[in-house]
């Protein structure tokens, strides 16, 4: 007869009260056989194995977050290239609208988006420690799939409202996505170097520079994906759009000059681009498409992005009070690195607005027609796809060897761009227009990877860099308006402001990579301490756990300039502290009048 798979309970078996591995059973059982730790667990094993879950974990985090900004990207960037394209026909404005004033909604909707970021410094440190970096970017990639969603029903109460939440939510985005890309690298570091971390202090912060390989690697993975939203936005327009467009004989028939002669935006072009007017049904085939996917990049930051902070942190980073969260952007402006920067942060909008209008449309579109310029913008997404890897170079060169590359490709390229001017519906240079489309992309690639480690290299301190990417993201929204608001001038005094600007740029940051060389020391604001309005058992400990790095690098001993400090009680104390007992009381004990526990 077989025994029985699982043993009957209380039973005491063919050998008595031992079981087979001669353990006896029932009441005289040793303790350690039953709640023991297991006879083969290697704990070191076990600790390499949690961190490299974490470490994977951390990977994710960053794949999840830059698929899902590629997705949110793409799908605007795509949504409005198609509908300018359709509402810029007469035709089509006339059949499907008749006297509604399209142009004029069109303008608004413009307006909301370019000139509403321009007060994203007020509210964007606020709405970041308020809702937390990941849930600001599922917010954020929400308002932008509400935009697509409005486009289903065209007027003026759905269009202008979405966009000017759309230009709200821009700046925000952009910098929590800055900031999420940084703490990751920050805690890859820490999760691979686990037993440095175990010998320090608990508070002890690691060395500076540290999480710069890793910062440099992550940076480049999010900006791989993050051009390829420029391929992933003509998607509806090369396999839908082009379909009812004219040739270039047709819309540049009145065009007469392009390039650096050009003025304004395609001067002369056609107001009738499309042969034939694409079905309502199709466009709410190709609307259902965009919004999906704008649904699936909401379900990539929701689901597969982790936190950025603990939950500690996230209290203690609101914990410093409202009103210092909102002034802290404007006292960063004391610090000398990044009055250094704001140039090129500048610049940094008006290259990626010059790729997409100048090259694409005063160059492109202006000579080659307007069913080329989503393969002129598919070179430039992987050009700079491509070149994102070469921020890498950074692990090997002086820190402003990329930076200063792409800056110097782009203004050979400006240059060259400055004495050219392609004829119209002329096609033997097109291969020029595709390698300036590309090589500009290069540049861009290494601008934006440049800038964005640079940055999370300069400020390490947690509690700060929010604060600096939203200084960052904001120049360059102000850069996209001065764009927006010169959009009518000729085409030499665009090339001539970028490139003013470019070496300005590129002068004002050496000059701060030399004072940094020299030894200067940069004037950064102080963070207050985080004022816990609640005292629970986390805040019983002698070690403050909610200290901030850079208090604990002063020392923790002293406030600093400014720093508040509770009052002591006042009145006798009950009684003599015991030795060795300093720790705050309970909450229990405060109840009872006592200051703690009382002497045995």
């Amino acid at each position: 007869m077989e025994p029985p798979l699982y043993p009957v309970a209380g039973a005491a078996g063919p050998q008595g009260e031992e079981d087979r591995l001669g353990v006896p059973d029932g009441p005289e059982a040793p303790l350690d056989e039953l709640v023991g730790a297991y006879p083969n667990y290697n704990e070191e094993e076990e600790e390499r194995r949690y961190y490299r879950r974490k470490r994977l974990g951390v990977l994710k985090n960053v794949l999840a977050a830059s698929a899902g900004g590629t997705l949110t990207y793409g799908v605007y960037l795509g949504l409005l290239q198609m509908q300018l394209i359709l509402h810029y026909d007469e035709t089509y404005r006339e059949v499907k609208y008749g006297d509604m004033g399209l142009p004029d909604i069109d303008s608004k909707m413009l307006m909301g988006i370019n000139v509403t970021p321009i007060a994203a410094l007020l509210y964007t440190p606020v709405l970041i420690r308020f809702f937390g970096t990941k849930w600001m970017m599922f917010l954020a990639v929400g308002i932008y799939a509400l935009f697509v969603s409005t486009n289903y029903w065209e007027r003026y109460y759905t269009l202008v409202p979405s966009a000017v939440a759309l230009g709200m939510a821009i700046v925000p985005l952009w910098a929590s996505m800055g900031n999420y890309i940084t703490r990751m690298a920050q805690k890859y570091y820490e999760y691979s170097h686990y037993k440095e971390q175990d010998e320090q202090r608990p508070q002890q912060r690691p060395p500076r520079g540290s999480h710069a390989p890793y910062l440099l690697v992550f940076q480049a993975i999010f900006y791989s994906f993050f051009h390829l939203s420029f391929a992933c936005a003509q998607l509806p327009m090369i396999y839908f759009l082009n379909h009812y467009l004219y040739d270039l004989n047709h819309t540049l028939f009145n065009v007469q000059s392009c390039g650096t002669n050009s003025h304004g935006i395609l001067t002369g072009f056609n107001k009738t681009v499309l042969r034939t007017l694409p079905r309502s049904r199709n466009l709410i085939v190709v609307e259902s498409v965009l919004m999906a996917v704008a649904f699936l990049a909401m379900l990539l930051v929701l689901g597969l992005c982790g936190a950025a902070y603990r939950p500690t942190e996230e209290i203690d980073l609101r914990s410093v009070g409202w009103g210092n969260i909102f002034q802290l952007p404007f006292k960063h402006v004391r610090d000398f690195r990044l009055r250094h920067l704001v140039p090129f942060f500048i610049y940094s909008g008006f290259e990626v607005l010059f790729a997409c209008t100048g090259i694409a449309l005063g160059y492109g579109v202006c000579s080659v027609g307007l069913e080329r310029l989503a393969y002129l913008l598919v070179a430039y997404s992987l050009g700079a796809s491509a070149a994102s890897v070469l921020g890498l170079l950074g692990l090997w060169l002086p820190r402003p060897v990329p930076l200063v590359a792409g800056a110097g490709l782009h203004l050979l390229l400006t240059l060259s761009l400055f004495f050219w001017a392609p004829v119209p519906r002329v096609l033997h240079h097109s291969w020029i227009l595709y390698v300036a489309a590309a090589l500009w992309g290069v540049g861009s690639a290494l601008n934006k990877t440049g800038l964005s480690t640079l940055l999370g290299i300069l400020y390490e301190d947690k509690e700060r860099q929010d604060f600096i990417f939203t200084i960052y993201h904001w120049w360059q929204a102000v850069a996209i308006f001065i764009v927006y608001l010169g959009s009518s001038l000729p085409m030499k005094a665009k090339l001539m402001v970028l490139l003013v600007t470019l070496v300005a740029a590129a002068a004002s940051y050496l000059r701060m990579e030399q004072k940094l060389w020299r030894g200067v020391v940069p004037r950064q604001p102080r963070i207050p301490r985080p004022q816990h309005k609640v005292r629970g058992y986390r805040y019983l400990e002698e070690d403050n756990s909610d200290e901030s790095d850079a208090e604990d690098e002063r020392g923790g001993g002293g406030r600093g300039d400014g720093a508040e400090e509770e009052a002591p009680p006042a009145g006798p104390r009950p009684g003599p502290e015991p030795a060795g007992l300093h720790r705050r009381p309970c909450p229990y004990e405060q109840a009872l009048g006592g200051d703690g526990p009382e002497e045995q």
